[in-house]
């Protein structure tokens, strides 16, 4: 787990709970993860320090950050659960602004696959509102990427973790669950959460943008 934020702390909750041995890593070192290590039975460790041999690598950074991460573990299925938040949090990306999706451009920069997911659901939700499989009010959560076994990876985790995971297709196509889409924590079932990835829209997804910009100090 890099990032120990809201959606960082939920999630490495919520994985060791289920059993997982998880690492966790944060920008400011592990001796300041003691608390979240107390709570969780995780280990804390620094990000450049990552064991070679995790299965799962999950990104709960601040967006630009991403770029100045260390090599990740090879054989690790990368799993992108961050969010581009211009202005308010991120500086610009012109090649977001111009259009390419937030994960490829993450692909990129860290020059290796990843799988797009995580990014819809509220750290509140992911927190309060995991739901066992059948449950009428079970959140779906759009998993999006171009290799179908890791893909199919995080969609089994992502249930596991009490969520209704789908493959919402190609990582080229993960506009479609940025901020701003119909799907983006609207924490619908799983039906509607299929017609809300269909629905997305470009402008969806820059008006979004515009109103972060404007709340910026």
């Amino acid at each position: 787990m890099i990032g120990s934020g809201r959606i960082g702390g939920a999630l490495t909750r919520r994985l060791t709970r289920l059993g997982h041995e998880v690492f966790v890593a944060n920008a400011r070192g592990p001796e300041t993860l003691q608390d979240l290590v107390r709570e969780t039975g995780a280990t804390a460790t620094a990000t450049a320090d990552l064991r070679a041999d995790v299965d799962v690598a999950i990104l709960a950074i601040p967006f630009a950050a991403i770029a100045d991460l260390p090599p990740l573990p090879g054989g690790a299925v990368v799993v992108d659960a961050a969010n581009y938040v211009p202005g308010l949090r991120d500086p610009e990306i012109p090649a977001i602004e111009a259009g390419e999706p937030e994960s490829r451009w993450t692909a990129e920069r860290l020059g290796r696959p990843v799988v797009k997911a995580l990014n819809t659901i509220s750290a509140r939700s992911l927190k309060e509102h995991a739901r066992s499989r059948g449950t009428a009010d079970r959140i779906a959560a759009p998993v999006a990427g171009d290799d179908d076994e890791a893909k199919q990876l995080v969609i089994d985790l992502v249930d596991a973790l009490g969520f209704d995971a789908f493959d919402a297709g190609t990582l080229a196509a993960s506009w479609r669950q940025q901020p701003g889409t119909p799907v983006y924590t609207a924490d619908l079932p799983l039906d509607a959460a299929r017609v809300a990835i269909n629905d997305a829209q470009p402008d969806q997804v820059a008006a979004w943008r515009e109103a972060a910009r404007a709340t910026t100090p």
